[in-house]
């Protein structure tokens, strides 16, 4: 299982790499990243463990956040009702946003991630809505509809495959600018 020692962070050479496109049927090695992707967000939303292994809580992790530069992620968003299935729940592997909206949106926090520990304030204007096309670990294709939350996840999370991290986005000289049709999501 990784740990909060195994996450690389901000200001490794990995993290602003091109990822590897993943070949199939995976590896030995990448089903096994595969788990332990999932794994870390499962164990991290679970009071409990979360702290019983001094992790950071997370809903989405790349393999570059540990180390691994391919094009693969692991994404668990819960529902608010802890008695209903994730919103998404998935690796998601080659993943391509095939479209997105033109509405924008915006977590009022702002984000975070587990691979920087350093706080930067400002909206990360992401599309509110993406059609998504990925392969799972057996490597059958999917193509899906997100939107809000799980779309930010899913595009933050992608982001890490492209070498791009989540303070990037933010507009350097207006930090909370808003635009007239930006939903903002909690």
């Amino acid at each position: 299982m990784f740990l909060m020692k195994d996450i690389v962070r901000d200001g490794n050479k990995v993290l602003r790499q091109q990822a590897s496109k993943v070949k199939f049927p995976l590896s030995e090695k990448d089903q096994k990243l595969a788990k332990e992707l999932m794994e870390y967000l499962e164990v991290s939303q679970n009071p409990d463990l979360c702290d019983k292994y001094r992790l950071r809580a997370g809903v989405g992790l790349a393999a570059p956040q540990v180390g691994v530069s391919e094009m693969m992620a692991s994404v668990l968003v819960p529902s608010d009702n802890e008695d209903e299935k994730p919103l998404f729940k998935d690796v998601i592997i080659n993943p391509v946003i095939m479209s997105n909206s033109v509405q924008r949106c915006a977590l009022t926090e702002g984000e975070g991630c587990l691979s920087v520990d350093k706080d930067f304030e400002g909206f990360i204007h992401r599309s509110a809505r993406i059609t998504l096309k990925y392969q799972d670990v057996s490597g059958k294709e999917h193509t899906i509809r997100l939107k809000n939350y799980p779309a930010i996840v899913c595009q933050h999370e992608i982001d890490h495959l492209h070498g791009t991290l989540f303070y990037d986005h933010i507009d350097k000289e207006n930090p909370f600018s808003k635009k007239d049709n930006d939903l903002f999501v909690e």
